[in-house]
């Protein structure tokens, strides 16, 4: 798996978000200035290339789809992330958050808490 762009993730997003749908039902789902029909039809089919998006032909339209799952993709990328800038330690990207924040002891163990609970479910 490789590392989206801006432009590809904000695709991705849409996609994610509309399970699937043709170049016009992302365009429309993109924030103003919206970017030309060639430029997002490009983008998705570099996503096709990426192995992040499939499609269904109907004559000269395509019907894009992901085939990456999000929280897969979401995995991979967070891995990447903290590998790059934290050396792989969890601890080290909360004790960054914590600093940068200002947290209190009584802020991160609510977060702790919050966190206990999500991994007991």
């Amino acid at each position: 798996m490789k590392i989206l762009t801006k432009a590809e993730d904000q695709i991705m997003q849409i996609l994610w978000k509309i399970k699937k749908g043709v170049v016009k039902d992302v365009i429309v789902k993109l924030p103003e200035p919206r970017p030309a029909y060639n430029t997002v039809s490009t983008i998705t089919r570099i996503l096709v290339k990426k192995g992040f998006v499939s499609y269904k032909a109907y004559g000269k339209t395509h019907e894009y789809f992901p085939i990456i799952e999000k929280d897969a993709y979401r995995e991979f990328y967070l891995q990447n992330f903290l590998s790059k800038y934290f050396g792989g330690s969890f601890s080290n990207l909360v004790s960054f958050f914590a600093k940068e924040n200002e947290m209190n002891a009584g802020e991160l163990e609510k977060m702790i808490k919050e966190v206990e609970t999500k991994m007991e479910k």
